[in-house]
């Protein structure tokens, strides 16, 4: 591997950076209209012929269990739906890596099913096949881009952790233009125009990958393939604590990730039919509300990272485990905001987009003390030739996360706006309280 640095990190990081960057706006690209899209246009659509493959199938499957629905719920189903199964595909992708491809080949796979998805969806017909080519994608393209930072890091380097708040702001990078290119084409000249410019985006960031294979770190599926074949060491007892304490710590953020994603689903919603978006007579598309949350991770992300620095350089520095907890905290925190804008407002009332900015940046601050410090722990404390397995299993319960927000947004409807989202606050602060219930034995668990 070619040890060049940059900014003191090597200059893979960049490279997986900016691939990420893509691969996050082509996703966030799509997630902005897909509420929308499926609200305001294509469940009607589909309810009225048979011009979406598979639609009808789908809706009766849905209707069978949770009875019949309105547009609003079924579109909240579907989004939970897919942006669930986003993350379950992952630890199956990372066992391909791990056992069968490799992680660069795997990646790469990954991202050619992504592009073909975007694309696809700019046909109606095959809206659910797009969605399943995203999704296979994603499982392989997901968790072996983020286990390739860590590869670029001996162990107890202490650059880790900033590494991965670097890779963090990628990400967030590429979900800031996301809205700002991929929602305006989609909401003011046509669907499809949004959908096709999420395609483009991946397609760059296939581009960007391949171009810098060299600054990569070996994957372990190659270090493994160029070594004389040994009999595999069973886990060790240190091992099996770190892997159980990883699985409590993932099984407890699945309600964060139920509150979290309501941005791209009912907050969205709320966005569009209740919230006033005109700045000095010009009126903004209401997706790019969805830009707000990456905006201030680029704001905040380096300010907590110097924050953290420091407290560590002064003996200081709270547990992953508390920080989680903090974070998830304050992601309940946030929607009391909310809940204090529409009180006492008639329900055709719009508010001020202020309040979502409001309440966008204080779940930022709580996802930053949240995802990126999860994903370092991830690759921190894995058994090596686990670590792709172990990041897709934290990414699967985002999955049950990510479903449950589509069950739990199936309310939006029926409750009133200041109930719903009391609901939501209660859910976030009560993670926040089970995992710093939890906090000693956790801490004990992963070594931290």
């Amino acid at each position: 591997m070619n040890q060049k640095t940059l900014l003191g990190h090597p200059i893979g990081l960049f490279v997986l950076f900016f691939t990420e960057m893509w691969e996050r706006f082509s996703f966030y690209g799509m997630r902005a209209l897909l509420v929308l899209y499926l609200t305001q246009h294509l469940i009607q659509t589909a309810q009225t012929g048979d011009t979406v493959i598979g639609f009808k199938a789908l809706q009766a499957g849905l209707e069978f269990v949770f009875g019949p629905m309105s547009i609003q719920p079924l579109a909240s189903q579907i989004y939970g739906l897919y942006t669930g199964f986003v993350y379950f595909t992952p630890i199956f992708g990372g066992m391909l890596a791990d056992r069968v491809w490799g992680q660069r080949k795997t990646v790469v796979i990954g991202a050619v099913l992504m592009a073909l998805g975007h694309f696809l969806m700019a046909s109606e017909a095959f809206f659910l096949v797009a969605l399943l080519l995203l999704i296979l994608g994603s499982g392989c393209f997901k968790p072996n881009i983020s286990t390739q930072v860590g590869s670029l890091y001996p162990p107890g380097d202490p650059r880790r952790d900033g590494a991965f708040t670097i890779f963090y702001m990628g990400i967030n990078l590429g979900a800031f233009f996301a809205p700002l290119v991929c929602g305006t084409l989609g909401q003011r000249y046509g669907w499809h125009y949004g959908f096709g410019a999420a395609g483009v985006g991946m397609l760059f960031g296939l581009l960007v990958y391949l171009g810098g294979q060299r600054y990569l770190a070996e994957d372990q599926f190659t270090i493994k393939a160029n070594q004389p074949l040994e009999e595999e060491v069973p886990l060790t007892a240190k091992e099996w604590q770190s892997i159980g304490g990883l699985v409590v710590l993932a099984a407890l953020n699945i309600v964060f990730w139920a509150v979290y994603e309501q941005q791209g689903n009912t907050l969205q919603l709320f966005a569009d039919q209740n919230t006033d978006w005109h700045v000095f007579g010009w009126e903004m598309p209401s997706t790019w509300f969805q830009s707000f949350n990456p905006a201030f991770i680029f704001l905040l992300a380096p300010l907590l990272d110097r924050r953290s620095a420091r407290l560590a350089s002064q003996g200081k520095q709270r547990s992953s485990v508390g920080k989680m907890a903090f974070g998830a905290g304050l992601l309940g925190a946030s929607f009391l905001v909310l809940i204090v804008a529409v009180s006492g407002i008639e329900s055709t009332e719009k508010i001020s987009f202020l309040w979502l900015v409001l309440c966008t940046l204080i779940y930022t601050i709580g996802e930053l003390y949240l995802s990126p410090i999860g994903l370092s722990l991830v690759t921190k404390v894995s058994p090596p030739r686990l670590v792709g397995m172990m990041m897709g299993m934290w990414f699967l319960a985002t999955f049950f996360g990510n479903y449950l927000s589509g069950y739990i947004g199936t309310y939006y409807e029926k409750m009133p706006k200041d109930s719903f989202f009391l609901l939501l606050a209660i859910l976030g602060v009560g993670t926040g309280l089970l995992i710093f219930a939890f906090k000693a034995p956790l801490k004990k668990a992963v070594d931290d």
